[in-house]
């Protein structure tokens, strides 16, 4: 995947808003403050194109970002942040549930995992249910430059056990290095082919 100009078109908060067409669409998951921002802009060679936050569920919509004016990146709120009023997490999950479920234009979900840390349920959760509503996805193991190399294998085997997938079905990355940059592109190429 090759991206020369990218700009946002949308912040969707009904599905009855989302971008008419065809267009295929990769969507962007992950638990509040993983790192989702920084791996958007990282991937896409734009420093401020996301905006990153420290204050965990800034993102509370569907933002669609049309690449090359073939493709829509599409960034989903964060899971997982429990000061924000269940009622309205409620409502973030209804809106990310029904677009991964019924988005015909749907051809991946990247699910972002902080490589640091052990698994968490909720990542598990998201994962068994993707495979269980038959939505393709690639685990993309962030924060790697934190690690020493030895850490990240030993870190990237414990997440991998805990999904029950290999090497081969995930990728470590790194938005402050841009490590697995050209890597993440090549594979999601693959999720684009007609």
């Amino acid at each position: 995947m090759k991206i020369d100009n990218i700009h946002f078109v949308d912040s969707v908060f009904s599905l009855s808003r989302l971008p008419e067409g065809e267009l295929p669409e990769i969507a962007f998951a992950g638990r509040s403050n993983v790192g989702k921002s920084s791996l958007i802009n990282c991937l896409v060679r734009r420093k401020n194109l996301v905006k990153v936050s420290a204050r965990p569920g800034k993102t509370q919509s569907l933002n669609f970002y049309l690449v090359d004016e073939t493709l829509h990146l599409v960034d989903l709120p964060g899971y997982g942040y429990a000061k924000v009023d269940k009622g309205l997490q409620e409502k973030w999950r209804l809106l990310i549930s029904s677009y991964l479920e019924t988005r015909p234009n749907l051809r991946c979900v990247v699910v972002i995992i902080d490589l640091r840390h052990a698994l968490k349920d909720l990542d598990r959760m998201l994962i068994g249910w993707l495979q269980s509503v038959a939505v393709p996805y690639l685990p993309v193991y962030t924060k790697m430059d934190k690690l020493s190399r030895n850490e990240q294998q030993r870190q990237a085997r414990a997440l991998d056990a805990g999904l029950g997938i290999t090497a081969a079905d995930r990728l470590l990355f790194s938005a402050k290095t841009g490590e697995g940059r050209e890597e993440l592109l090549a594979r999601l190429d693959t999720y684009l082919l007609p």
